[in-house]
């Protein structure tokens, strides 16, 4: 009612400056201070409402489309996690009654082993595989919930310091950038191929009449909003195979297109269709179409990690057997 949404959108974009990295942290700082004091449910009514939007706004703005369940999630756990984070996170002060200790005390230790999983929600943003979405076979699942649960241990070991023996600062650093290949195996692939090829505008009745069963089709779009801003964003629409024609595909969208001077705009967007529910308004002009681009699959990048991880191991090992001749 108060229009604190909106603020909070600009806020965040204001100070990330359009990083997504930067951006997943900021909110997930203000998940953290909303989150205090208050129940669960309250809990997740306030940062759903308020932080969820942030992160679908502008991931959009970016290129970056995560489902809203994925979205949801990474708020929620955030706003819990201040249940045990200084100064206010009552389950700290609960846990201190019992315990007999001091309430900061406790707190300041729960939030030092808590945010060792603060990598988990990070994963369902850049990995929705996790969440059981677009799983493309039994492999995939097998290699996304090995790598993930790798990425996790190793980010564990790597922030508190320790894993067969106490870590050096180098083998810190190697841990952390495996945990982080092993969360996120697209990151260097995309370095190297880009995820996407890019199509003119012109493309779109083509890449819709070539469109496999249940797929969808990935747009970037730009115009005005209701606000009077001009924004540009990336939106994926579901393509209707069973329609013979594009114009019935494109109806089933939502999009009622024309041409103007050699440019696509979108002449009306049907009710409660997926083109609005995107967002997309009348007079807005579809810039590029986005099409997968063939590469090797992203799990090869696993090999070198795995490889790096199995040196660090190998190295600690031997250390760890070092050290106990030395005791004895």
């Amino acid at each position: 009612l108060t229009g604190i949404g909106l603020v909070m959108t600009e806020f965040v974009e204001f100070i990330s400056g359009g990083n997504i990295l930067l951006m997943l942290g900021f909110t997930a700082l203000i998940s953290l201070i909303l989150g205090m004091g208050l129940p669960t449910t309250a809990n997740y009514i306030v940062v759903s409402t308020l932080m969820a939007p942030v992160i679908v706004t502008l991931g959009a703005q970016n290129g970056l489309i995560v489902p809203l369940i994925a979205v949801h999630l990474f708020v929620f756990y955030f706003g819990i996690l201040a249940d045990d984070t200084p100064p206010v996170g009552l389950a700290a002060f609960a846990a201190a009654a019992i315990a007999q200790s001091d309430p900061i005390k406790t707190g300041i230790q729960g939030f030092t082993y808590d945010i060792r999983t603060a990598i988990l929600p990070f994963m369902f943003i850049f990995n929705t595989q996790l969440l059981l979405i677009d799983i493309p076979s039994v492999w995939s699942l097998i290699f996304t919930v090995l790598g993930a649960t790798t990425a996790i241990l190793v980010f564990a070991a790597a922030t508190q310091g320790y894993w067969l023996v106490k870590s050096r600062w180098y083998e810190t650093i190697l841990l952390l950038g495996v945990a982080f290949i092993m969360f996120r195996p697209g990151f260097l692939l995309d370095r190297f191929i880009a995820p996407y090829e890019q199509l003119p505008a012109s493309s779109i009745y083509q890449e819709i009449m070539l469109a496999e069963n249940n797929s969808n089709i990935r747009l970037l779009v730009q115009g005005e909003n209701l606000e009077g801003n001009y924004i540009s964003k990336t939106v994926v629409l579901p393509v209707d195979t069973s329609q013979a024609k594009v114009e019935q595909r494109l109806q089933k969208m939502g999009l009622n297109l024309i041409e103007v001077d050699e440019k696509i705009q979108v002449d009306s967007v049907n009710y409660d269709s997926p083109a609005e529910k995107s967002g997309i308004d009348f007079d807005w002009e579809i810039t590029t179409v986005e099409k997968p681009s063939i590469r090797p699959s992203k799990y090869w990048i696993y090999i070198p990690a795995m490889l790096l991880l199995l040196a660090l191991g190998f190295g600690q090992k031997r250390r760890r057997r070092e050290q106990a001749l030395k005791n004895h």
